[in-house]
């Protein structure tokens, strides 16, 4: 059984630009486009495309980017199992707001309705 209190160590130093790339093959793979990861990215985060190449360009960790970002007020409307954690209860902020990335370019992949993810 999941913790509800699951900090996951790894997250915080994980470059984010050696994930990104796993992020275009997978929702490109399931017929989405790169322009369309980025408008969820961008929902969540704040990044628009010339930061968020900044950002992989600096190589930034996780912690790094999250620090950075102005999370969207609706980001808690992300909920749901990833990786078997259910988001709504990681208590982990950086952990959360990573499994969040994670649970909208999910649904991208899956075909999910653009209005939906971005939880208009």
């Amino acid at each position: 059984m999941n913790s509800t209190n699951n900090h996951d160590g790894r997250i915080p130093k994980m470059i984010f630009a050696s994930v990104y790339p796993h992020y275009v093959t997978k929702v490109e793979k399931k017929g989405r486009t790169k322009e369309e990861l980025h408008q969820v990215i961008e929902w969540l985060t704040g990044f628009d495309e010339k930061k968020l190449q900044e950002l992989i360009e600096k190589r930034v960790t996780f912690e790094e980017f999250f620090q950075q970002a102005t999370l969207n007020p609706n980001a808690h409307l992300i909920t749901g199992v990833i990786c078997g954690y259910r988001v709504e209860d990681i208590e982990d902020p950086l952990t959360q707001q990573a499994r969040y990335l994670d649970k909208i370019i999910d649904e991208l992949a899956k075909g999910r309705k653009m209005e939906k993810i971005l939880r208009v």
